[in-house]
């Protein structure tokens, strides 16, 4: 059977990625670094101040 190059790509292995983004919460934090690297502005105002909206039955 041929080796897939997909498998073999550059990059983080899956013990690093666990250790990274194993957690909600570390996603989390990641997403928010990378959407606002000089934290959060308001895209229509300009305000750093927010409001974290919760719905359903999410455990944060």
């Amino acid at each position: 059977m041929p080796m897939s190059q997909i498998q073999f790509q550059p990059g983080m292995s899956l013990p690093e990625f666990f250790k990274q983004f194993g957690m909600e919460s570390q996603c989390e934090i990641a997403l928010e670094h990378l959407r606002w690297p000089d934290g959060f502005r308001c895209p229509r105002c300009g305000h750093s101040e927010y409001t974290l909206v919760h719905q359903g039955n999410q455990n944060l």
